[in-house]
């Protein structure tokens, strides 16, 4: 029996059949786990301060935060402390997906040029690797609103939710951001300064509660804004979110998914001539 051969043709931009692109991507979610495992081991995140540097990078920077707004300015308290580090967690599960995901494809290069498969498998597997460092953290917080006294209610469970919805943005960014890259290089250079930059336009430093009417535009221009603001709403105060935030974040959320999607898949066997 002659060897299996892989077949290149020509690139023509468009969709490809998408019932077998999902059934190949699903046969292979094993292998999506087991590698992003071997990226957390090869990160040293399977470590004891492997794991508590998960923890100690955004409770190091709320705490810088805090040290800015609540002791030297003198604004806030229990309630602001734990608003900033339970956004900040949270951030970080965008950021990462962010930071992941934008080399998944480029860094995947031999993987690509060697291999026939579904290559959404490598954003998907960024997005896994920030969703496993996120996990400890919500124990942390946890421990943490405990010892300031937060409220707790049954409200809380709207987190699950709202984690679910962070979860699809942010594989949506990730799906995203991996395709520009293989264009635009430069791409992976600019993302700290993106980064940075939505971490101040966000509800973190802030709540959104406490914005000028003015300035609330940010709301509808800023996808991370309902989401951040109903996680604040629903894990520090204990209260049932907006309606509208909700169906506003699960709009954002769902359009960055279904764009980057579509953007990865019309573009997608392009990537080994690319690279």
């Amino acid at each position: 029996m002659s060897a299996p051969q892989q077949v290149y043709e020509p690139f023509r931009a468009g969709l490809p059949p998408l019932r077998k692109y999902w059934k190949s991507l699903w046969s292979r979610r094993t292998f999506i786990s087991e590698y992003s495992r071997s990226e957390l081991r090869e990160q040293h995140f399977d470590s004891i301060f492997g794991q508590l540097w998960l923890i100690l990078n955004p409770l190091l920077l709320s705490g810088v935060y805090f040290l800015l707004i609540v002791i030297i300015g003198g604004s806030g308290g229990a309630i602001r402390y734990g608003h900033l580090t339970a956004s900040l967690f949270l951030f970080y599960l965008v950021s990462n997906s962010l930071s992941g995901g934008v080399k998944s494809v480029t860094a995947g290069q031999r993987l690509i040029l060697n291999t026939a498969f579904p290559r959404m498998m490598l954003p998907i597997s960024a997005t896994v690797i920030a969703f496993f460092k996120f996990i400890p953290t919500l124990f942390v917080f946890l421990i943490m609103r405990t010892v300031l006294g937060l409220p707790f209610g049954w409200e809380m469970l709207w987190s699950i939710p709202i984690i679910l919805i962070a979860l699809i943005f942010s594989l949506g960014v990730a799906i995203l951001i991996s395709t520009i890259n293989v264009y635009f290089r430069d791409i992976a250079s600019f993302l700290p300064y993106l980064i940075r930059t939505l971490l101040y336009l966000s509800p973190i430093l802030y709540e959104a509660s406490s914005l000028k009417p003015e300035l609330r535009v940010l709301e509808y221009f800023n996808p991370l804004f309902p989401i951040l603001d109903s996680w604040s709403i629903s894990v520090v105060h204990a209260q049932t979110p907006n309606l509208s935030s909700m169906l506003a974040a699960s709009g954002w959320a769902l359009g960055v998914l279904l764009i980057g999607t579509y953007f990865f898949l019309s573009r997608e066997r392009e990537f080994a001539v690319r690279l």
